[in-house]
């Protein structure tokens, strides 16, 4: 991305038929920002991150589980992914979204 430079999350990533696709906006040694766009159905596998992430649906909806616990989130909603604590994502429809990780 251009520094800068005027630019829409949501515009800034496409659909791709039956995958999941992501594109970096920022990689720090402090955080990064990465926009991910999931076909219907497609998603992430349970998985755990030693840092804090924040997740920004940008469009559709999705099915965040957090440890034992999900949440249905959708367009404008956000969600705090704690450290070391396992989540997944799925998509209930397509869905757009961005991720901001937070390193130590």
């Amino acid at each position: 991305m251009e520094q800068s430079g005027i630019f829409s999350p949501l515009e800034s990533i496409e659909y791709s038929e039956g995958s999941v696709v992501s594109k970096t906006i920022i990689k720090k040694p402090s955080g990064n920002i990465t926009l991910f766009a999931f076909d219907k159905g497609e998603g992430l596998a349970e998985h755990s991150s030693p840092h804090e992430a924040l997740v920004g649906l940008l469009d559709g909806k999705a099915e965040i589980t957090i440890g034992e616990t999900s949440y249905n989130l959708q367009a404008g909603q956000s969600i705090i992914l704690p450290a070391n604590i396992p989540h997944s994502l799925k998509a209930s429809e397509k869905f757009k979204m961005m991720l901001t990780m937070i390193k130590d």
